[in-house]
């Protein structure tokens, strides 16, 4: 059984009665310290069931069912501190950032954030990050296994006047994601009632016991809920005060089945050299009225002359089909299944793929082998210009 916290955050910061005093902070120090042992996280989530990976990811707590079914109906949370974590410090660091990727930094003022994607100089897909704008950093959440190959590439293109640094925070830092209907109320109840409502990637600073932790508004998958990027040294602490407030804990494996019912795509499965940005569907990642940036002239290229070929879709499957197959229709190849994993909610399996331009729509009937599937809008992907980006000439 774990212990209760009284832990709450007042208008002055987190509050754990008696002792811990947490206060506004500018989180502009990441100089971190060794948990106490009796908040250590690994050990607090083992109390709770959690099976690990032999990496440390939490890959289940037992509860992969009733985790996915709070998402829908009330709320869960994920430490998904396995990401990457980077940080971009400096004079230049807007400007250089604002060339990097696909995103328009400039256009950001401090507590605000975007998604942007990093590209090959010909618009392939290398990976999809999270960044916040801080007052004196730019952090960039990616994917697991890409932290280490973007902070080289980004090293590379900084020149010698260049007044930017890039670092590597993942192993300084922890991670967490609240979804859900009831994510609001576990943010009221923390009394941070200040984020709730506001826009996507708006973020504000506080500190538990000298500790910095950002709280910023979306869950990773979505643009509602929210994520915390805090100190390893609070991150038991933090963890039973959500649980506390009821959360249900999620583990990696449901975390993954969530992610290809929302269809948000993943470096090395539907972000690869193989595929450009705007067949990923993340449009709405992409400024269209910046200057130059690293696969700019491709992607202008294929809005101007409508040269996208293939469409990233959702897949209801009827049985579990291996990644990497052909998709076909009558026989003839349409596409690739990219991502596959046990469905939730009806859906027997849940799958992402790209299929040809001229053949994809929803409830297009498709073949994976011998295994049937239809093709299905998934949330987070788009297949053209989102109307709010045409009407504000994004």
């Amino acid at each position: 059984m774990v212990q209760r916290n009284h832990f709450r955050v007042t208008k002055h910061g987190f509050v754990k009665k008696p002792r811990l005093w947490v206060s506004a902070a500018s989180a502009s120090s990441l100089d971190l310290v060794p948990p106490p042992i009796d908040n250590d996280l690994q050990v607090i989530m083992k109390d709770m069931g959690a099976q690990f990976s032999s990496g440390g990811i939490v890959e289940t707590f037992g509860n992969d069912e009733a985790s996915l079914k709070a998402v829908e109906d009330s709320v869960a949370v994920v430490d998904i501190s396995h990401f990457g974590r980077i940080r971009v410090i400096g004079d230049d660091r807007i400007h250089f950032m604002h060339n990097q990727s696909t995103a328009d930094f400039q256009s950001l003022s401090e507590g605000q954030g975007c998604d942007t994607v990093f590209l090959t100089p010909t618009a392939r897909t290398i990976d999809l990050a999270n960044a916040w704008v801080m007052k004196n950093a730019i952090t960039l959440l990616v994917s697991p296994t890409t932290h280490e190959s973007i902070v080289t590439m980004l090293n590379k293109y900084i020149f010698f006047a260049d007044k930017v640094e890039v670092h590597d925070i993942t192993s300084k830092t922890c991670f967490f994601s609240i979804m859900g209907p009831g994510s609001d109320q576990v943010m009221k109840l923390l009394n941070l009632e200040e984020v709730v409502g506001k826009p996507y990637g708006t973020h504000l600073h506080y500190a538990v016991e000298g500790n910095p932790v950002t709280v910023g508004v979306g869950s990773v998958l979505s643009e509602t809920g929210f994520s915390l990027l805090l100190s390893p040294t609070i991150a038991g602490l933090i963890w039973k005060s959500i649980i506390e407030f009821g959360a249900i804990p999620m583990g990696a494996c449901a975390w993954e089945r969530l992610r290809v019912l929302q269809g948000r795509p993943a470096a090395g499965k539907e972000l690869t050299n193989e595929f450009n940005v705007l067949e990923a569907g993340l449009w709405k990642t992409i400024s269209l009225t910046k200057g130059c940036y690293i696969g700019q002239e491709t992607i202008a290229k294929l809005i101007t002359y409508d040269g996208v070929k293939q469409h990233l879709w959702g897949i209801q499957l009827d049985s579990p089909a291996p990644v990497g197959s052909n998709i076909t229709v009558n026989g003839t190849k349409v596409g690739k299944i990219t991502s596959c994993a046990p469905g939730s909610n009806g859906i027997k399996h849940a799958g992402l793929g790209y299929v040809k331009r001229q053949v994809g729509f929803p409830g297009k009937e498709i073949k994976i082998g011998d295994i049937k599937g239809v093709l299905v809008d998934v949330p987070f992907v788009s297949h053209s210009l989102p109307v709010t980006m045409q009407m504000a000439g994004k």
